[in-house]
């Protein structure tokens, strides 16, 4: 069911880069809290989409930050309706649950060590996109920033049925043993340079992995000078070209995958 309740406000950082997405002329772009459970736990997502739209559009499930359903994704969700996907912010943590400061790794930490739950989580936001009456369920994508990228890519190796998936500066896992040949998805892995929670290491070893699965259609591109967490403004390490730079892949990425 969907809440009907004023959306808070976004921070000026995130408005403003919002505002360089441009509206379409005949487009009404609405955004609305959704509440949504996983084995009994509450959930509380947020979805954003083209009211105007007389077609199903694909959907496109967006995966937050260790932060939680909050002003980024938030933000990405409106930034992605205005190209006219049906986004759906979902929450991986649970209603009401949007840590600050140091709070956040612990949080985010609960589910790094379970992983299978994570998936799960992921995969109660999926079922409720995929059934929304105004999306193509033939055509799907999951994109995810930091902890949201990692949990990107870990449901795409539970093999569901998804067009594409994006990782912004998500950690990359590499698994022994691998089940990455139950991905069917393409990937576009997008990382930092200068990421010291993604070292070269880390970037090599999760190759390596998608390499002993050669039907898996992968692109790893890497940003120079990047640290982690490069695209979400407001903090130091908000990189403005970068983040473009990644945005503009994605959306070709998407437009690819789709076709």
């Amino acid at each position: 069911m969907t809440i009907d309740t004023p959306q808070p406000a976004l921070s000026a950082a995130h408005e403003a880069l919002l505002a360089q997405v441009p509206v379409g002329e005949h487009s009404v772009i609405e955004a609305e809290t959704v509440a949504y459970e996983h084995e009994g736990a509450p959930l509380e997502g947020y979805l954003a989409r083209d009211v105007q739209a007389d077609e199903r559009r694909p959907g496109i499930l967006v995966l937050h930050d260790w932060y939680g359903v909050a002003d980024n994704v938030r933000m990405r969700a409106q930034m992605l309706a205005r190209r006219g996907y049906v986004a759906f912010a979902a929450d991986l943590y649970g209603a009401g649950v949007r840590p600050r400061g140091d709070e956040a790794p612990a949080e985010a930490g609960k589910y790094y060590r379970d992983l299978s739950l994570l998936r799960a989580r992921v995969a109660a936001g999926f079922s409720w996109l995929q059934q929304h009456p105004a999306v193509d369920p033939a055509r799907l994508a999951v994109i995810g920033y930091c902890f949201g990228g990692t949990a990107a890519l870990e449901f795409a190796r539970t093999g569901a049925p998804l067009r594409g998936v994006v990782s912004f500066h998500g950690g990359l896992i590499a698994h022994d043993p691998s089940d990455a040949a139950a991905i069917t998805a393409s990937l576009l892995v997008l990382t930092g340079g200068s990421d010291p929670v993604v070292p070269d290491e880390a970037v090599v070893a999760f190759e390596n992995e998608l390499r002993s699965a050669p039907h898996v259609d992968w692109q790893i591109t890497t940003y120079s000078g990047a640290p982690h967490a490069f695209t979400i403004p407001g903090g130091d390490s908000y990189r403005p070209v970068a983040d473009a730079r990644s945005w503009r892949a994605m959306a070709c990425f998407l437009d690819e995958v789709f076709g």
